[in-house]
């Protein structure tokens, strides 16, 4: 599903117009992704977990030459499904 599909089914979802359904989206992932890059965590109770990881620096090998290589520390955005979205699906 791409994003306008998204979009258009909200649209029809919520009985609004698929422009109220883009503006409320675009809002919700850039309130998401500001908490994220503050260091927040957020919970939705039954669907999931939006958290930063770190992942520590580490010696990497490039497949072309094999020739090792650094790989730099970083923050990794991650997602835990909560125990209703994984029994929705199973």
């Amino acid at each position: 599903m791409k994003k306008q599909d998204f979009i258009k089914a909200v649209a029809e979802s919520a009985n609004v117009s698929q422009s109220t359904a883009s503006d409320c989206f675009d809002a919700v992932v850039d309130t998401i992704t500001g908490a994220l890059k503050n260091g927040d965590k957020l919970t939705f109770v039954g669907f999931g977990t939006f958290a930063v990881k770190e992942r520590s620096a580490r010696e990497g090998r490039n497949p072309r030459t094999g020739e090792t290589i650094k790989i730099a520390a970083a923050k990794i955005p991650s997602f835990k499904a909560g125990k209703a979205l994984k029994d929705a699906v199973n």
